[in-house]
């Protein structure tokens, strides 16, 4: 819907999505161009004498999901216009579009990897505060009610990149699975195993900064971005509640290490319809798929218990593939480097390279990868880019299933440490 400005030499957009129709369709098969789409809490009409409620399932294509009108409108008396739609969010969105395109079929490392690493941060720190959800929740942190100005504030709110570029990064497929990813009105979406949903009132969000925070960034109907904090996969038996190492919004992070990037794990089905299950009860009121099965993951998932979704570990990435290095190091042209320990801490700054924490995560981490293990056996595993010459890890892996009896094979010892590069 388009409408002339009075004093615009162009058309002014009215109806505003809040997750880009580009980034729908990726979660429709080819030929298909209307989803399933969910009203988790339809509205009742009602009139003199009765009440009924509205359908609360409909077949939409993308233009009609998930958006509302004049939602990024800035107004003044009569006069309005759509410049953060059409100016910051273009922008954004196109630089966003073309990373969520790049990791979601991501195999390894290529030419236009860097410019994509350092563009989806961004593009998810905008997805998580221009929904109706994260709209209010601005407005609710900065005490006002005025529409102008929350959305003024939204184009400051990019408060969560730091930390992420930080995380583990996994790219999960679903491609041996019936069932697909959904796409909901919160697509960034958070999970805590210990912070029930109902925990939080709307607006209000978990916090990234917790170390149990993982988040969950469907990329379309066979891959899905799962981030963890470093802290949480070297010791996932911390409490959830404990505040990350250094979380912040602000400064900057350095930029991601690629060559970390785990890949190529298949999920089984009911891994799929956890992740589901998660995204659609995070959700606000709206979801939609390509196939009307995939909106009720509650039918067939194993579990419904929020904080035994991941008992399996399956949200973790492959712990002996995880790099346990201590800094990233970058030379300047000119001369000057910059340098980041695992935490984003610099030199010069409190608790870089912390010895006492890192001998601590050390041993936590062996354990770790032992558990993991166990409870992965016959499980697809990640890889990570070849270059990271990490491919002995998982004979490793192997190796302890077997002196442990889980496995049958000869133990593959001595291994050849040309495959692997140490950190």
């Amino acid at each position: 819907m388009k409408k002339k400005s009075k004093g615009n030499k162009k058309q002014q957009s009215h109806i505003h999505h809040y997750v880009p129709q580009w980034y729908q369709r990726r979660f429709l098969p080819p030929g298909q161009t209307n989803f399933f789409y969910l009203d988790l809490h339809p509205d009742t009409f009602t009139w003199t004498g009765g009440s009924h409620i509205l359908k609360a399932l409909r077949r939409l294509g993308p233009s009609a999901c998930f958006y509302k009108e004049d939602l990024y409108t800035l107004k003044l008396g009569s006069w309005s216009t759509d410049q953060i739609e059409s100016h910051f969010f273009g922008v954004v969105d196109s630089r966003g579009r073309n990373a969520v395109s790049y990791f979601a079929e991501f195999n390894g490392i290529e030419a236009p990897a860097w410019d994509a690493g350092g563009n989806l941060g961004p593009y998810m720190d905008a997805q998580k505060f221009r929904t109706p959800r994260g709209l209010d929740l601005i407005k609710k942190r900065s005490g006002g009610s005025d529409h102008n100005a929350t959305l003024l504030s939204m184009q400051r709110e990019f408060k969560y990149t730091t930390m992420w570029m930080e995380a583990t990064w996994e790219i999960v497929r679903a491609r041996r699975s019936p069932t697909k990813f959904i796409v909901s009105d919160d697509p960034v979406t958070f999970y805590c195993k210990r912070l029930f949903p109902s925990d939080r009132t709307y607006p209000n969000e978990m916090y990234l900064g917790q170390t149990g925070t993982r988040t969950l960034f469907p990329l379309g109907l066979d891959s899905c971005l799962i981030l963890t904090h470093v802290q949480l996969v070297r010791n996932p038996w911390s409490n959830p509640f404990e505040p990350r190492t250094n979380a912040r919004s602000v400064p900057a992070a350095g930029p991601k290490y690629l060559p970390d990037i785990q890949y190529g794990r298949e999920l089984e089905e009911d891994e799929v319809l956890r992740i589901n299950h998660i995204l659609k009860t995070r959700a606000v009121r709206f979801i939609a798929a390509a196939e009307e099965e995939w909106l009720y993951p509650e039918r067939r998932v194993s579990t419904k218990e929020w904080e035994n979704l991941d008992d399996d570990w399956f949200l973790l990435p492959n712990l002996w593939r995880v790099s346990f290095h201590r800094e990233i190091m970058i030379g300047h042209q000119g001369g000057g480097a910059s340098a980041w320990d695992e935490y984003g801490r610099r030199p010069w700054e409190l608790g870089y390279k912390d010895e006492r924490q890192r001998d601590l995560e050390c041993q936590t981490c062996e354990m770790a990868k032992r558990e993991w293990a166990v409870k992965r056996i016959g499980k697809s595993r990640a890889q990570t880019d070849e270059r990271m010459g990490m491919d002995v890890a998982d004979k490793m892996a192997d190796d302890f299933l077997r002196e442990q009896g889980l496995i049958h094979g000869p133990i593959n010892r001595p291994y050849d440490w040309k495959e692997s590069t140490s950190e």
